[in-house]
């Protein structure tokens, strides 16, 4: 592991491999580990996967203000700057897609392709509401919320194939390493988060991925996010939401793919 500073926040990040820069950027109450730890060994192969945790997950502390796209960016390019990576691949999930999506504006030059991978604009009435139920049972019910991650989560094919117990142990593991505290702020910048103007400004090569069984971002966000990027690529995962822990293995190839057919 290793740490940053950026306005007052002490960010960490992990690098793993050689070969050209490949950030990973993780979703709501995700972290670098949890979220890229199956993608890292494989890819870190090829490049340098270098992998930033933000505000509210993993190692990094900051003084618990209220997030912000921008300021969620800035630490993520913090890392990439302190990990020394002068350009770099971009790839973003969930609330990461958003911030990926910021990043990809305001560094074009610097951003030699985007991935967005499941993740929206900004919420639709559907979001807004699962958004809120999130908020409150994090405050209210933790364990209920961890069953709800697992349910939405994963498509139901992958819930099933887990056996009851399998269920009930991811549960309660969820249950007890979530940072909730962390999750919390995130899901209120997820309630008001709105990028929509930013798809105007990219420049870099990008592939949008949906999940076709995603019960928290229908993979119509993901198919918008392709309409509003000129050139932008689509491609389909049959997965739920949390594609890289279910299939680490099609996400890894469909990264590859693209990686491998620029130029």
């Amino acid at each position: 592991m290793n740490f940053t500073e950026y306005q007052g926040a002490r960010v960490a990040y992990r690098t793993d491999g050689s070969g050209p820069a490949l950030v990973l950027v993780h979703g709501t109450g995700g972290d670098s580990e949890s979220n890229w730890s199956a993608l890292a060994e494989p890819l870190s192969e090829d490049w340098t996967v270098i992998r930033p945790d933000y505000a509210g997950s993993g190692a990094t502390r900051d003084d618990g203000r209220r997030l912000s796209v921008d300021d969620l960016a800035g630490q993520v390019m913090a890392a990439v700057d302190a990990a020394g990576a002068e350009d770099f691949h971009l790839v973003g999930f969930s609330l990461g897609a958003a911030v990926a999506l910021r990043i990809a504006a305001d560094h074009g030059a610097r951003v030699r392709s985007l991935v967005l991978l499941a993740g929206f604009l900004t919420p639709d009435p559907r979001l807004k509401l699962e958004f809120e139920l999130w908020r409150d049972l994090i405050a209210t019910d933790r364990r209920a919320m961890a069953r709800l991650v697992l349910l939405t989560g994963f498509s139901p094919d992958a819930i099933s194939q887990m056996g009851f117990d399998g269920v009930q142990q991811a549960a309660e593991e969820t249950f007890r390493n979530a940072d909730w505290d962390g999750m919390a702020r995130q899901v209120e910048l997820d309630l008001d988060i709105d990028v929509s103007d930013t798809p105007g400004r990219i420049r870099s090569p990008t592939l949008v991925i949906g999940c076709t069984h995603d019960h928290m971002v229908a993979p119509s966000h993901a198919r918008a996010l392709a309409s509003a990027i000129a050139g932008a690529g689509y491609a389909e995962l049959p997965t739920g939401h949390l594609a890289p822990m279910e299939r680490p293995d099609l996400l890894t190839e469909q990264l590859r793919s693209f990686l491998g057919s620029l130029p």
